[in-house]
């Protein structure tokens, strides 16, 4: 039996999957975006309010339905959603793990509904800001270690902390750093510059 799909739908059989105009309405946003065009602000917003609206509907599985979600543009394109209200730490997690997790989760599920990667950050009550004041400081205190010691190993960190402290320590020239090991204890480790 084959089942049938509503007449008001336009169509089309792409790659073995069946596409209806309402998948495509990101097209030329997409086509904008990997042409290297600047988005327009509705188109931004389009894509921003796809990932609250995904947002909202993760975090009401863990029973947060009352969370306000701020909206902004990063440092570097990307959109930053910050969840406040409630008793969020448990979306923290121990270093920020399910924090990461959930932002992978929100990330795979725009990139399949839009069909682009697009960069979207999730933070909880500012706590990938604090972290990130953190890691700069401990890469400051790092350099300040090696140019006496010579080397310095940090503890084991995610690609997105270490990717922190090492554009922190980028010019620097009395310091270089590079990563070591494997993940999940992946290390930067700062060496002092003869």
């Amino acid at each position: 039996m084959e089942e049938s799909i509503p007449e008001n739908q336009e169509e089309t059989l792409v790659e073995g999957t069946l596409n209806t105009a309402e998948d495509d309405e990101f097209a030329e946003i997409r086509e904008h975006f990997e042409s290297g065009i600047a988005l327009t602000d509705e188109e931004t917003d389009k894509v921003a309010d796809l990932a609250v609206d995904y947002l909202k509907k993760i975090l009401a599985f863990f029973g947060e339905t009352e969370s306000s979600i701020d909206e902004y543009d990063g440092d570097e394109g990307e959109l930053i959603l910050d969840v406040n209200g409630g008793d969020l730490a448990v979306l923290i997690g121990r270093h920020g793990r399910t924090l990461d997790a959930l932002q992978m989760v929100l990330t795979s599920l725009m990139s399949s509904r839009i069909k682009f990667y697009y960069p979207i950050v999730v933070d909880i009550e500012s706590y990938k800001t604090r972290r990130k004041k953190k890691l700069e400081a401990i890469a400051l205190s790092a350099a300040e270690r090696a140019c006496k010691q010579g080397r310095v190993a940090l503890a084991p960190m995610n690609a997105y902390e270490r990717r922190i402290v090492h554009m922190t320590l980028l010019d620097n020239e009395s310091v270089a750093t590079h990563s070591e090991g494997e993940d999940p204890n992946r290390r930067v480790v700062v060496t002092a510059v003869k």
